[in-house]
């Protein structure tokens, strides 16, 4: 697992608190997942712009009810965290990335060859550590490059650049490295490590807090600190000096996953919690900067830390939120902007790792709107296991990637 409200798992064993989540103990998560259904609807929400309570399953006679699936794409994969596509790339492959560090090609969902890309002997391979990330440069098909987010054999977070292979677009070139981006960690989780290109062309860097409990160093809300932030990195320049990293916004705990919406450039971050609160972040494009998030002074919607009394001034709220009734570590994902199911366009859909609850949303008007629980109509039969990630090919449509080794597809219902 490469993501965190694990990460507090031995700290809350011996201080006698809640249990550690199956997920890292290898148990039954189905039967985790049934003690976690039937949850009653949270408080209401402390800002107007939140969606807080339970969501609802889609109405009987809403078209989507009927005519949306999941549908198994691929399988025999070695714990995937990510997947994504190459802009630009005529044969519209995707790019599985497994978390021992390998890059696959899949192809009609099944894996080619050969990695793209395999950095297995400089990453560490810990509960939260790995090869967490990856993203192609809007000119992929123009200039081969791409980028990864990796924790070294030290713990440590690297962004580093490489290339295609000159004569063979189906491999990297290892001689091509780069590094672009080197924070030391204090600790092996809340490595944070996705990477994503922003609609104004530089890639966005979301780090953790370092990790342990409660933020102990104070990163979350440290501005000289690049731990707990969302940071962006300019590559414009022809250069080989390192692009000086731009804290854009500040108090993250582990952002797990976050995306642009291809259509507006609106940013989604969803943000894994502590001990009580999962919740995501919308962020206008025109508004991308200068925004906390408020780790590590509260939780989720306003919620002091552990109860405390704390000021929320100049605190960005989520939009949405979640109890530990529900889940215990989100995993966000993407708008759908696919043309295959136009029923779900314009719908943010975000899962959880411990419960793989399976939810979306609509941001409207500045309000996360028509809270919705899939979880009935896609995965009725529990399928559905540790979700680490989704995914999106060149044409908008979605994909669920489970640790277990599956990447499922929404699809139409045949």
């Amino acid at each position: 697992m490469s993501r965190s409200g694990a990460d507090d798992v031995a700290e809350r064993g011996e201080r006698g608190e809640r249990a550690a989540p199956p997920a890292l103990l290898g148990l039954d998560l189905r039967a985790i997942r049934r003690s976690f259904a039937s949850a009653a609807a949270v408080a209401a929400a402390i800002s107007p712009g939140c969606t807080c309570g339970a969501p609802a399953p889609p109405p009987p006679g809403q078209d989507a009810a009927s005519a949306v699936t999941l549908s198994v794409f691929a399988r025999g994969l070695d714990a995937p965290v990510a997947l994504t596509f190459a802009p630009g790339d005529a044969r519209e492959r995707l790019f599985v990335v497994e978390k021992p560090g390998r890059i696959r090609i899949l192809v009609d969902g099944r894996a080619q060859g050969a990695p793209f890309l395999d950095v297995s002997a400089l990453v560490s391979t810990g509960e939260e550590q790995g090869l967490l990330g990856l993203a192609f440069h809007p000119r992929y098909a123009e200039n081969g490059r791409f980028f990864v987010n990796y924790t070294d054999r030290r713990g440590d977070t690297r962004v580093v650049e490489y290339r295609a292979a000159q004569g063979d677009p189906d491999r990297a070139d290892p001689a091509t490295a780069r590094e672009l981006l080197h924070i030391e960690q204090p600790y092996s989780n809340h490595n944070g490590g996705h990477l994503a290109f922003g609609p104004d062309g530089r890639l966005y860097v979301g780090t953790g807090d370092g990790g342990k409990r409660d933020d102990p160093h104070g990163h979350g809300q440290n501005r000289r600190s690049l731990l707990g932030k969302m940071l962006a990195l300019d590559l414009s320049g022809a250069g080989q000096e390192r692009p000086a990293p731009e804290i854009v916004q500040i108090g993250l705990r582990n952002p797990w996953r976050y995306s642009f919406d291809r259509k507006t450039g609106d940013l989604y971050v969803a943000d894994v919690g502590q001990d009580r609160y999962e919740e995501v972040h919308v962020v206008p494009v025109d508004r991308l900067a200068g925004h906390n998030f408020g780790w590590n002074v509260v939780e989720g919607d306003g919620h002091c830390l552990r109860g405390l009394s704390c000021s929320r001034e100049g605190l960005t709220p989520p939009v949405m939120e979640y109890p530990h009734n529900d889940g215990c570590s989100i995993t966000g994902g993407f708008v759908y902007r696919g043309a295959e199911l136009p029923e779900l366009d314009g719908l943010y859909f975000y899962a959880d790792y411990c419960t793989a609850l399976l939810r979306s949303f609509r941001w409207k008007d500045g309000r996360a709107t028509e809270p919705t629980d899939w979880k009935p109509i896609l995965d009725p039969e529990n399928a559905l296991s540790r979700v680490t990630s989704f995914g999106e090919d060149a044409r908008g449509e979605l994909y669920v990637l489970s640790q277990d080794g599956e990447i499922y597809r929404f699809a139409r219902r045949r």
